[in-house]
This record gives C-alpha cells, sequence and structure tokens, in this order.
C-alpha cells in the first residue's frame, strides 16, 4: 500500500485487492487517503473486502441477475417480477448500488405507501431489500441500506374478514350463479379448499361413494396460462376432506350432466381447460354478488332503465343509470369495492366448524395448514358470545326496593364521586 500526490495535487491510494490486482483512489487530502487505506488494510485482514467502485454496478443489472438465479415457483416469479418492473425498477434501476442511502430508501417508501396500499409498498421494498442484500453478499457495496426501514402500518378494514353464512351462500349466492358453476363454488365452500386445489381437482381423487376428496395436485395460473402442479401448497396441504351426502349428489349431477374435462378435471371451462380465477371473478363471481344482493345495488327507474348503486374503493358513493339490468350488474361488478372474495368462502369455512364446537386441531387438518396458530388468528372469526360471557360473570342482583340507596362512609353523599345507581344483569 502507497500514498503519492498526482499533478493535479490530489493524493491517491495506492493497494491490491485479494487477487492480487493493483487498485487505486483518488483523495482531496493526505489523511483521506491515510484513513482509507488504514481501513483497507482492516477489511482485507478480515476477509470482508468490498471494492470501492464495485458499487458503480446500477441496481437494475443486479436486480435482472438476482432475478435470473433464483428458483421459485412460477407463480411467484410472475408476482416478484410484476412487482420488479412497475414500483422498484422504475424508482432504482439507473441508481448506482453504492449511491442508494438509507434515507433515500426511507423517503422513497414514505412517497410510495401515499400512492399504493400498504402490501404493495411493503412488497416493492422487500424485493429492494432482497437485492441490495444479495449486492452485500457478493461484495459490490459494505451493507445494506434497507436496515431499520419503517414501513406503512398494515391496517384491518371492516371487510378483511368477511364471513357468508351458510343460509345466505345456499339461499342467496348459488342461485344466482350460472348453473355451471354451482357445483364448483359449493365444493369450495363445504370442503374449504384454495382456488387452485378446487380448480385442479379431477376424478382421480374424488371419491363420491366414500364422499371424499383429496388434495394431491393444485392448478397455478401465470399471465394468463395454467397448468398442473403435482403438490399442494405445503405438506400438510396434502389431505382429505369429508363432503356432507347433499354436495356428493350435487357434484354427481355435476359431472354427468357436464362431463369431464382434460385430465379428468372435475370443474373445467367450456372448452374442457382449467377455470381461469380472473376471468371466473370478474365474468361469474362478481356478477354472481349483484344478483345475490351481496354487492352494490340495481334498481329498476322504469321499464326500460335500471339504477346501478355502489360503493367504491375509497368507500365514495357512486351510482350510473344503464339501458338493462344485465348492463347495470356488470357496473357494480367492475366499479365496486370491496365484496365477498372467493377465498372467503374457505375463511366462512373454518369459521362454521369452529363456532359449531368442532376442535382446532381437526379443523387444522382438513384445512391443510402447517400450523394450528394459522387456524385460529386467519381463518377464524372473533364471534362475541356475549350470552355466553354474561352467563359466567352472572351480573349483580337487583336490589330489593326497601334497600338503602348507596352512601358514602360517613352517611353523606360524597360529591367528588359518580353515583353507582342500580346495576341489573
Amino acid at each position: 500500500m502507497s500514498i503519492h500526490k498526482t499533478p493535479r495535487g490530489r493524493w491517491e491510494a495506492k493497494w491490491r485487492d485479494p487477487s492480487g490486482r493493483q487498485r487505486s483512489k483518488n483523495f482531496p487530502t493526505k489523511r483521506e487517503a491515510k484513513d482509507f487505506l488504514a481501513e483497507m488494510a482492516t477489511t482485507l485482514r478480515r476477509g470482508n473486502y468490498v471494492d470501492p467502485h464495485a458499487g458503480r454496478q446500477r441496481f437494475e443489472t443486479h436486480a435482472r441477475a438476482w432475478l435470473a438465479s433464483r428458483n421459485d415457483e412460477a407463480t411467484t416469479k410472475a408476482r416478484d417480477a410484476s412487482i420488479m418492473h412497475n414500483h422498484v425498477i422504475p424508482q432504482w434501476g439507473s441508481w448506482q448500488l453504492g449511491k442508494i442511502d438509507h434515507l433515500s430508501v426511507q423517503g422513497w417508501v414514505t412517497e410510495l405507501g401515499t400512492r399504493r396500499s400498504p402490501a404493495t409498498t411493503a412488497e416493492a421494498f422487500r424485493l429492494t431489500s432482497a437485492v441490495l442484500r444479495s449486492a452485500v453478499r457478493n461484495r459490490l457495496i459494505a451493507f445494506n441500506p434497507c436496515e431499520d426501514i419503517r414501513l406503512p402500518k398494515r391496517r384491518k378494514h371492516d371487510h378483511d374478514d368477511r364471513v357468508i353464512s351458510r343460509e345466505d351462500l345456499s339461499r342467496l349466492l348459488l342461485p344466482a350463479l350460472p348453473e355451471r358453476y354451482r357445483a364448483f363454488v359449493a365444493t369450495t365452500a363445504w370442503a374449504g379448499l384454495r382456488w387452485g386445489e378446487v380448480a385442479g381437482l379431477r376424478a382421480d381423487a374424488l371419491d363420491l361413494e366414500a364422499g371424499r376428496l383429496r388434495v394431491i395436485r393444485v392448478v397455478v395460473e401465470v399471465s394468463g396460462n395454467t397448468a398442473f402442479k403435482p403438490f399442494p401448497k405445503s405438506a400438510a396441504g396434502r389431505r382429505t376432506v369429508p363432503l356432507p351426502a347433499w354436495l356428493v349428489t350435487m357434484i354427481g349431477e355435476h359431472t354427468d350432466r357436464y362431463g369431464l374435462g382434460d385430465h379428468g378435471l372435475v370443474f373445467p371451462n367450456a372448452v374442457g381447460k382449467p377455470l381461469r380465477r380472473t376471468l371466473f371473478r370478474s365474468r361469474v363471481w362478481r356478477p354472481a354478488l349483484v344478483r345475490a344482493g351481496l354487492l352494490g345495488e340495481v334498481a329498476e327507474i322504469d321499464g326500460h332503465k335500471f339504477e346501478a348503486r355502489w360503493t367504491d374503493e375509497d368507500d365514495d358513493e357512486d351510482s350510473a343509470t344503464c339501458g338493462s339490468y344485465d348492463e347495470a350488474v356488470k357496473a357494480v361488478a367492475r366499479e365496486a369495492g370491496a365484496g365477498l372474495r372467493f377465498h372467503d368462502l374457505r375463511h366462512s369455512y373454518a369459521t362454521w366448524l369452529v363456532d359449531d364446537g368442532v376442535p382446532p386441531n381437526m379443523v387444522q387438518r382438513v384445512m391443510g395448514h402447517e400450523n394450528v396458530t394459522t387456524t385460529l388468528q386467519l381463518y377464524t372469526r372473533r364471534t362475541e358470545h356475549h350470552d355466553r360471557i354474561l352467563d359466567a360473570l352472572g351480573g349483580l342482583p337487583t336490589p330489593a326496593a326497601d334497600d338503602p340507596a348507596p352512601t358514602s362512609a360517613d352517611g353523606d353523599d360524597d360529591p367528588d364521586e359518580e353515583d353507582p345507581g342500580v346495576v341489573t344483569p
């Protein structure tokens, strides 16, 4: 290691990296050059040397290399690539890795949180941090500036835990669905299946005589294309689920009427392929919610026009006049916010079982959860059993009519205390 003055009056520090290649860097003062070489000597001795010029690499270059090197499943890759393309690369793509600092990241997260949901902001930050963490591991930068970043809080909304009762599901929603999809939705709800599990159900995993089905594979959808994955979400996801007798009959009638699809699909689309979630949501699920009276309103104005009314994602009320009932239904389905999600059928299934007294460990097994905590925290309703609580407490007896009113210890009412009055159960 050495220091010498350049013809321009700056001080050049020279050293050799772990490969023996000579490196150099200029500084305005000799002291800065000496401090730098002392720090460089320490990092070389400890084995955590980072080339000070490596941080010049653009964020986008390393991010794309990092994405390409991962061996995630197709759905995870597609999700992360979309978030990277839409949120991360537009912000950091042209930045040099070494120029990204903690303050810049915190400012970006705060600003993004004003435009996007907390969940989207958290996902964009997660990918940014992962890329920079990879840069640290590859000795491109010395530390990850994403440490100790404060993210927007994810606050629960009234619609986060939507549960539909069995009565409303059978009396309102199922009749509002096109007949072809009633058995599909009923099986999802009364077996607690995920979308990919019910959309990928084949005849070899369905035993109508025994009244049960097995979850052994799922369908995944990436960029509008569907494919089978020969295993469920987790090891616990491979399970056997009992079916009510009436549902067995409904599934049997469905297969008799519509037949099986490719590979023995029980619930195929019209051309025998797996149902696509995005299309089902917009064309079948949301319109059915409107027709069932579970999303927005459609009112007849006169014999020829209908008014569509809804509440959007920002809780603002809006309306539109349409020329037909079907047009009004489509308008509400397209514009309304929140609403029962298809996945809420699975949430409702777990809630029904727990509310009916089924032990949580049994619910855990039919739901396919690795841990019973997931069942209790995420998929069961915090039902307020007021009657049970009041029965347990017993309340307080009503004082007899001739009992004196409560007074202070000296017999005079204390003006600084509230009158306890009469407490009834």
